[in-house]
């Protein structure tokens, strides 16, 4: 009897072994089912942070030489987080500023345009803050003064699908909280 129910054992073991392994075979071999993209990462800074906040005049923000600190937005290539030698001097110029006033800090808003997986594009945007909040650290910026937030193509600066609308929607807005 105990032979026998040894035996039977076995088989129910290795029946259970071959069925599992079939179904994970089957499991790989389908695509997973679309889930819908997560919610805009916030890494750095989690509290919302409600646009309203977000200074809006050019003229309220001047560099330590007193030049406006217009331009806020840094431009990628495409499917990159290296921020362009164009791009360089615009991240430079607010990270002077940024490193002499410790109260003002800066959302960095990562996009990406509208090629690719939404959650892709989300992962992009991403990386491509988190390279512009290096470089601010690098060049003296406190780490409390930025926040990050990706949205992917989901805020495109130009709705176009073409080379040009693509080049404006890879991009980093720095936008100054009051």
């Amino acid at each position: 009897m105990n032979i026998q129910k040894g035996v039977h054992m076995k088989k129910i073991v290795s029946t259970a072994l071959i069925t599992g392994l079939f179904v994970l075979m089957a499991a790989c071999g389908t695509k997973p089912t679309e889930q819908p993209p997560p919610p805009p990462a916030q890494t750095t800074d989690t509290s919302a942070v409600d646009n309203a906040n977000a200074t809006t005049d050019e003229t309220a923000i001047q560099g330590p030489s007193g030049e406006l600190l217009s331009k806020r937005i840094v431009y990628f290539d495409y499917d990159s987080a290296e921020i362009r030698a164009d791009s360089q001097t615009v991240v430079a110029a607010h990270a002077r500023y940024l490193a002499g006033a410790a109260a003002q800090k800066v959302r960095l808003e990562g996009h990406a345009d509208e090629r690719g997986s939404r959650e892709y594009n989300i992962g992009l945007g991403e990386r491509r803050a988190q390279a512009v909040r290096r470089a601010l650290l690098l060049q003296g910026v406190a780490e409390v003064q930025l926040s990050t937030v990706s949205y992917g193509e989901e805020r495109p600066a130009v709705s176009e699908s073409n080379e040009q609308a693509y080049a404006a929607n890879r991009r980093v807005e720095i936008v100054y909280l009051k």
